[in-house]
């Protein structure tokens, strides 16, 4: 217990270090929720730069470019194992569906300080949780030959507070999937592996490829974890950023076999069922990043990152 103890401790007060920083420096504003913040015309240059930058880099990819709401339509969702896997992140969205009279219920509830969100009902929508999520059922039926690739950009948000800075319960997601045969996405999340460390390595980040899992729930999430991992079918792109104990991972790729194309009836052009593959840049934890490697301030930049960036 100790132990644990003296390691949580460093990590937490390195997280409200670079929060402190961060928010000093007037690049983020608290929004009185953890893991939910403003963020200054700065913040929003360098990270809209850096999207650009992964544009320029791919021309040659023809993909499909598709930008989404950051909201899915509930139907879709449940098409997903979203729910078993990642309950405790789901975000549903719920709204008033009453007359005056139960408007004036739910207002007395408030004022006595009771709990009104009971007199909200479910809508047809749930919040985002991956940004490729909204597309894949835009692509049922079958695929031309060669598959399909597309250029993806979504808010997307996880029910995960934390002063870690670099885990927000909203961010932007910028993904490049490809749906094809097994060939095909396993050739896409090898060149996106290469591709998307080069990228980061050309804005002055360092980083690091490591196989990972995601983060499934309870005692029959942990095997599937495993299992993840032992198969190599998730990829973190890491660096030190909050903390140096704890990197973050800035980027990831998944191999997804034929799940998605199993849930949403997707077939390759030979009629089997299509595997697909990601890889997805958090941007705002890239942005993070950048100013934590670089200093708080672009101006004083290294010429090769600003140049990297168009800054």
């Amino acid at each position: 217990m100790i132990c644990e103890s003296t390691t949580a401790v460093p990590i937490t007060v390195a997280y409200q270090a670079f929060l402190d920083e961060l928010t000093d420096a007037g690049l983020l504003t608290s929004l009185g929720v953890p893991g939910v913040y403003g963020y200054s015309g700065v913040f929003e240059h360098v990270l809209e730069s850096f999207d650009l930058l992964t544009t320029r880099r791919v021309p040659h990819a023809q993909a499909e470019v598709m930008r989404f709401p950051g909201l899915l339509s509930r139907e879709h969702y449940l098409k997903t194992s979203q729910m078993e896997n990642f309950p405790d992140l789901m975000g549903s969205i719920h709204s008033f569906t009453g007359r005056e009279r139960e408007h004036m219920a739910m207002l007395g509830k408030r004022d006595r300080g009771e709990d009104w969100t009971q007199d909200l009902t479910p809508s047809a929508l749930m919040l985002t949780p991956a940004c490729c999520y909204q597309m894949y059922p835009t692509a049922t039926g079958t695929l031309p030959a060669g598959g399909r690739t597309f250029d993806l950009r979504s808010p997307v948000f996880r029910h995960e507070p934390s002063i870690d800075p670099c885990r927000t319960q909203v961010f932007r997601q910028r993904e490049f999937v490809r749906l094809g045969n097994p060939d095909e996405a396993l050739q896409h999340r090898g060149t996106w592996l290469a591709l998307g460390k080069d990228i980061l390595n050309e804005v002055g980040l360092n980083v690091e490829i490591i196989p990972a899992n995601d983060p499934f729930f309870g005692r029959a999430g942990r095997v599937m974890a495993s299992a993840q991992k032992e198969q190599e079918l998730k990829h973190e792109i890491i660096i030190a950023v909050s903390s140096e104990e704890k990197p973050t991972a800035i980027a990831s790729t998944n191999y997804h076999l034929d799940y998605f194309g199993n849930a949403f009836d997707i077939k390759s052009s030979d009629g089997a069922t299509a595997h697909s593959a990601c890889i997805g840049f958090g941007l705002e934890r890239v942005t993070l990043a950048l100013f934590k490697h670089h200093g708080l301030d672009p101006d004083y930049w290294p010429s090769e990152v600003k140049n990297a960036l168009g800054l």
